[in-house]
């Protein structure tokens, strides 16, 4: 298993359930709980009746980014946790959401400058779509 992190990499520790994403790369291995930390891998196409792929759409001010093409539930127990758009110019925007939220967030950013659109499920992981 290599030790090789890369920038925007998310890491979950599956004991306590903290959450960590790789800001600056360095060395050494993501400890938590005492045991490794797992690498969430980005998911890119849905699987079985969950819809998690994120949906972009223009609006005026910027886009809006739906998860699922049918609303992804919000319940205590199953929610989107956050979603954000990585920009050409290397701009993050993310938003946090909770349960009772809806699955969906608008940013100020043009679609055109968009490289994709991620979002964390507390229950299925990390999902991505390309812009």
């Amino acid at each position: 298993m290599s030790n090789v992190k890369m920038l925007g990499e998310i890491y979950k520790c599956n004991i306590c359930g903290n959450i960590v994403e790789v800001l600056f790369v360095g060395g050494g291995e993501l400890v938590c709980c005492g045991q490794p930390m797992e690498k969430l891998s980005e998911k890119v196409s849905d699987e079985g009746q969950e819809k998690h792929l994120p949906v972009i759409n223009e609006i005026k001010t910027g886009v809006k980014v739906f998860i699922g093409s049918i609303p992804h539930p919000m319940e205590k127990e199953h929610y989107i946790m956050w979603i954000e758009v990585w920009c050409k110019n290397g701009s993050i925007a993310r938003k946090y959401l909770k349960a009772g939220d809806a699955p969906e967030a608008e940013f100020n950013h043009q679609k055109s400058e968009i490289l994709f659109v991620r979002e964390v499920c507390n229950v299925h992981g990390l999902w991505k779509k390309n812009k």
